[in-house]
């Protein structure tokens, strides 16, 4: 359900026009999201390895502070709180409230009301305990998934066009070129296998049920996301699914009728709300790990002597996640550091690199197949976004280059 939940957000309902936009045929559209799910399990292969390797809270920041070097896991920590994980849970709250107004009838400007009281909401769910939150979450990751298998049923089995697979149109780039651009969407939909590493310690046996979730999950939304997506192309053709910014919504009216855009309004709000519980369940871990290691104030390594929460953390990512959400900038900020994910997605799985040479020899554990033409892949395909991220907005990636560099003052003054 982390798995799920981490990965599944409102980008599938939304983002699949992108990719349409960027490739000349439908086939070439579901070509890319497989490969992007490739890529994606790969990815999930080489944390379940690190996982059993060091099953400890904070996931990604022990994989870099133990496998490459401390800063680096200091670096994580500092741009998920600043930027990446806050600034997403602004977003996501935003995104929840204007779907649910949609549906209650509600004035569009009660939108930032209701995004922080759903903040504050899940805020106290997570703080008195982690069954609490993953109850909740297990509940909404069901209702969003059974959403998309209803939407993937109906579009398979009402009758639609199928001229798609024959269509074809003008793109901007050569084909190599667009093919690489249009992973760079399908890529970032796939994002969020590493949520559950964060809860590592907090999980029974991890040595078993890590590997396990990582790779059902991971490749349980590859089903998904392909399916989907094959659903969109059949109900919308190759150039409609191009043209529209709201192609769940579009879909599912040309399948089933006014009814359909509805429907698709209450799982987004529904996909978005789980997505955001989770925002707030599982990467407070690492703000908890990186104090625990004097890097953060102390304050946020401290456990709630009831519940066994990182109560402190939690409240200050929400506090602060309030705050872009009310100032307005959390989209700009989290468009400046958002090709941070890739930069330590890579440097994670190269890390794997120094773990095995580092243990040598020893027994036990799960090993990820491929090894090391898998890993080394993985490294070159997050070189690679983050390349491409840089052609396309050089301004705002330096601003996000600037931001992490920013961090290590911070870092120097807490271990001083």
């Amino acid at each position: 359900m982390v798995v799920l939940g981490g990965i599944i957000g409102s980008g599938i309902f939304i983002n699949p026009y992108i990719v349409a936009q960027r490739l000349s045929t439908g086939p070439l559209v579901l070509a890319a999201w497989v490969a992007g799910g490739a890529i994606a399990l790969v990815g999930a292969l080489a944390y379940a390895e690190l996982g059993t390797r060091a099953p400890r809270a904070g996931g990604q920041y022990v994989y870099l502070r133990d496998g490459l070097h401390p800063v680096l896991g200091f670096l994580y920590g500092w741009a998920l709180i600043v930027s990446i994980e806050s600034g997403a849970v602004a977003a996501v709250a935003l995104t929840f409230a204007q779907y649910a107004l949609r549906l209650t009838g509600g004035a569009e400007g009660a939108a930032g009301p209701v995004a922080v009281g759903a903040i504050v909401l899940l805020s106290v769910v997570n703080a008195v305990g982690v069954k609490p939150g993953s109850r909740v979450l297990n509940v909404f990751v069901v209702l969003k998934v059974g959403a998309l298998a209803l939407l993937i049923g109906a579009g398979l089995f009402v009758g639609v066009g199928t001229g798609w697979w024959h269509d074809s149109q003008r793109v901007t780039h050569a084909p190599l070129l667009a093919f690489g651009t249009a992973l760079v969407p399908i890529l970032f939909a796939y994002g969020g296998w590493q949520n559950a590493n964060y809860v590592a310690e907090e999980i029974e046996r991890p040595e078993r049920t890590l590997p396990l979730s990582l790779l059902a999950g991971t490749a349980t939304v590859v089903v998904v996301y392909v399916l989907v997506n094959f659903v969109y192309l059949r109900a919308l053709g190759l150039e409609g699914l191009a043209a529209t910014t709201t192609p769940a919504a579009d879909a599912a009216e040309r399948l089933v009728g006014p009814a359909g855009r509805t429907f698709i309004a209450a799982a987004i709000a529904v996909s978005t709300f789980g997505f955001l519980d989770l925002a707030i369940l599982a990467p407070t871990r690492v703000y908890y790990a990186v104090a625990a290691d004097g890097a953060f104030p102390q304050a946020l390594s401290r456990l709630h002597p009831r519940f066994g929460t990182p109560v402190l953390a939690i409240a200050v990512q929400s506090a602060w996640s309030i705050a872009l959400l009310l100032t307005g900038n959390y989209g700009e900020l989290l468009n400046t550091v958002v090709f941070a994910d890739w930069i330590f997605f890579g440097l994670t799985v190269a890390s794997l690199f120094a773990y095995r040479r580092r243990d040598k020899g020893a027994a036990g554990g799960y090993r990820m197949p491929g090894y090391p033409v898998l890993p080394a892949a993985f490294v070159l395909v997050a070189a690679s976004i983050v390349y491409s991220v840089v052609r396309a907005d050089p301004y705002r990636a330096g601003m996000g280059a600037l931001l992490l560099a920013s961090g290590l003052p911070v870092y120097w003054w807490f271990k001083r």
